[in-house]
């Protein structure tokens, strides 16, 4: 201890104030955010902003169920963590989240920028078709070019508003040397305008404003489409980040002082309280606990630390105070490496082409070659420049970019709707293409095929004095398997026995005093029981010589076993990979018919056998729920989490499933297979329009009415194609 005592402590609090220092200026009201990983419906919402409106010193409360999120307005005096205890108190698993960290994510501010602009080309392309029907209609001479007139000056400042992304989109394919999609479209808008205004000009009959218009229209609405399938996603780093612990206990100047973890340095002494999580990896300096590592390495059972232990950022102290000194701090932290390990896995997988961008090899200069040669062809045939522009304007315009623009974002909307009504929620934009190839998959277990909340065996094969007794000495412990007795008691209406001075030993288990005899209830090496079985197992002392143990198992999440199963006939290969204790991970995989397993298995190392199973050709699915998961989930071809999942999983996750039953996953490949072969089908759709009317445009047949009719007739089709597969059972 002298030791200890000899740690400097902070300048800061040993320079006391100027006595001529004005008093602090009145504090403006706290902003909290804590992370809610257990909410799932309505009555959580109503249930949570409740409990906390009711604290005196809570102004409000608004609850994200999407997000999984509470934002707290508050008086200043008022902590995190206490709001935290509150909660917890009333059945909800709650964490603090960093402020600091919690930003608006790009695909917020893409899909508000994306909808916006299609309202105005909307607005503008029901204006401009309005004058376009006189035209149509017979309007001349000057009538007719006042109507394209004011059609110019209502199409340009929307197509440069409206058209922008796919402008921008553009350019950096060409600056790239390359072509995308997008470079036909902005050919044929810029075409379209060039043409129109030079027709315009020159008092010319026919102009395109219109189609220019109606074709930037369906495009951003494909454009929308596409990233409303998505989710509100954060990167998954970043959702790390915010669930790091962002204050700390720290001994300065003979007491413990609240100090944001930014500030920490190495060699730093930290009290961790039961009930919190280690802010910094360190070494415990005094005291004894147990740890809760199921989110950071799978491991159901609590680990007993003491002096001399080591400890990692994220871990959660159970049962006793704990004083550490800091070993690694900020980056240097193992919960910053597996962020840093989650943001590499995300650029890898984002490299993935899509159905899309794969057509567009092809599509481009396809239509390119063809515009170029109809345009050469009519001058060298004519010599009428201004005819040869129109001409390749309209082919262009007609070769139908609008249907393949929308093949995939109405086929996928169509099938994250139908996902959705069987409670699957779809956050990526290539997810269900990479879901179809999927040959293995690869589960997490526990809080995956588990439920994660361990049950007693042989609870009624005891005797009911000592059922009662159990409940007594298990009442106000965090350990999941005291939580696990007291479940078990209140579902069979019992009472806890009359104990008294009930004393929980940090790391061995909880003793008292009932009818004069002492009674003690722990680890089964704390009571001299002798247990090899590898099971979950608690021993009950009753003060007679004679333990009684209470054995404990994780159901299986609802579905898992007719997953497994399913994906076998599918001839999908499965397999169960862990953080847990080898004979936990055997048993479950027995009880699922599941021949790969592995245990014992960290974060990195999840992450090194799905890059292992990559690069031999395998296209993996993982399905995982914990921090200890989010980089494999991150990494794979595509991923899926539960919903009970941490927010950092879900958010690495391509698909969240919303219910407790892993039965919709099997449906999910099924349903993303539909989809490719949707998708593959409207390509082929797009292209037999083309071969239809590019002919016609190529012939100088395709007039503005002839093209916007073409455009319109190939969307609505692709559109009914993909609504087939939303009507599908």
């Amino acid at each position: 201890m002298e030791q200890q005592a000899q740690i400097v402590a902070c300048p800061g609090c040993l320079v006391p104030p100027p006595a001529s220092a004005s008093p602090p200026a009145a504090r403006s009201n706290a902003q909290i955010a804590l992370s809610l990983p257990t909410i799932h419906c309505q009555a959580c919402i109503a249930r949570v902003e409740q409990a906390l409106e009711r604290h005196p010193n809570v102004n409000a409360a608004r609850v994200n169920l999407t997000l999984r999120r509470v934002m707290i307005d508050a008086e200043p005096d008022v902590t995190a963590a206490h709001l935290a205890d509150l909660l917890r108190a009333e059945g909800y698993e709650a964490h603090e989240l960093d402020m600091a960290s919690l930003t608006q994510t790009d695909t917020d501010l893409i899909g508000k920028d994306l909808l916006m602009r299609l309202a105005v080309a909307g607005f503008a392309s029901m204006n401009v078709m309005l004058l376009s029907v006189a035209v149509w209609s017979g309007a001349t001479d000057v009538t007719r070019d006042l109507f394209h007139w004011i059609s110019a000056a209502i199409t340009l400042p929307a197509i440069a508003f409206s058209a922008r992304p796919f402008f921008a989109n553009a350019w950096r394919a060409l600056s790239a040397r390359r072509l995308n999609m997008d470079v036909p479209i902005s050919l044929a808008i810029v075409l379209a305008l060039v043409s129109s205004l030079w027709e315009t000009w020159l008092s010319g009959a026919h102009a395109y404003f219109d189609a220019a218009l109606t074709l930037t229209f369906f495009l951003l609405a494909g454009r929308w489409l596409d990233a409303r399938t998505r989710a509100v996603a954060r990167s998954a780093a970043e959702e790390l980040t915010a669930l790091e612990v962002p204050r700390a206990l720290r001994f300065c100047n003979g007491d413990w002082v609240e100090t944001p973890v930014a500030q920490l340095v190495v060699g730093d002494r930290l009290l961790v309280r039961p009930g919190a999580r280690v802010p910094v990896d360190g070494t415990v300096l005094d005291g004894r606990s147990e740890l809760d590592r199921a989110l950071l390495t799978g491991e159901t059972m609590p680990v007993a630390v003491q002096t001399g232990d080591g400890l990692c950022a994220g871990e959660l102290n159970l049962t006793g105070p704990l004083t550490i000194v800091a070993t690694a701090v900020g980056a240097d932290t193992s919960l910053h490496r597996l962020a840093a390990l989650v943001a590499l896995a995300e650029g890898g997988r984002a490299r993935y082409t899509s159905l899309a961008d794969r057509a567009a090899k092809l599509y481009a200069p396809g239509v390119h070659i063809l515009s170029a040669l109809a345009f050469a062809g009519w001058w060298l045939w004519s010599g009428d420049l201004r005819l040869a522009l129109n001409i390749a304007a309209a082919v262009l315009i007609i070769t139908c970019p609008c249907a393949l623009g929308l093949a995939v974002p109405a086929v996928t909307t169509a099938a994250s709707g139908r996902l959705f009504r069987k409670g699957v929620l779809i956050k990526n934009a290539t997810a269900l293409e990479r879901l179809s190839e999927v040959d293995t998959v690869v589960f997490d277990k526990t809080g995956t095929v588990t439920q994660g909340v361990p049950h007693p065996l042989n609870w009624g094969d005891i005797s009911r004095p000592a059922q009662r007794l159990a409940f007594a000495l298990a009442q106000g412990s965090s350990h999941p398997l005291s939580q696990a007795i007291c479940a078990a008691a209140q579902a069979g209406g019992l009472h806890p026995a009359d104990v008294a001075q009930r004393r929980e030993n940090p790391g061995r288990g909880i003793e008292a005093i009932w009818d004069g005899r002492r009674v003690r209830l722990g680890r089964p090496d704390w009571l001299g029981v002798q247990d090899d079985s590898g099971d979950l197992v608690v021993a009950l002392d009753m003060g007679d010589g004679a333990a009684v143990q209470l054995r404990f198992s994780d159901h299986l999440r609802a579905g898992s076993a007719e997953l497994v199963a399913a994906l076998q006939r599918m001839n999908i290969a499965v397999r169960l990979v862990s953080g847990d204790r080898p004979s936990a991970v055997q048993q479950v995989a027995n009880r699922l018919g599941i021949d790969d397993w592995q245990a014992e298995v960290p974060p990195e190392g999840k992450a090194r056998i799905i890059a292992d199973l990559q690069q031999h050709g395998h296209k993996v699915l993982m399905v995982g729920d914990g921090l200890n998961d989010t980089a494999a989930l991150a990494g794979a071809h595509v991923s899926i989490s539960p919903a009970s999942a941490l927010d950092a999983a879900r958010v690495a996750a391509d698909i969240v499933l919303l219910g407790h039953d892993l039965g919709p996953v099997a449906d999910s490949l099924l349903i993303a297979k539909q989809a490719t072969r949707r998708i593959k089908e409207n390509f082929r759709i797009a292209t037999l329009y083309n071969v239809v009317a590019v002919p016609l445009a190529i012939a100088g047949l395709a007039t503005p009415l002839i093209a916007a009719l073409a455009m319109s007739a190939s969307s609505i089709t692709v559109s009914l194609n993909a609504l087939r597969l939303r009507g599908r059972s």
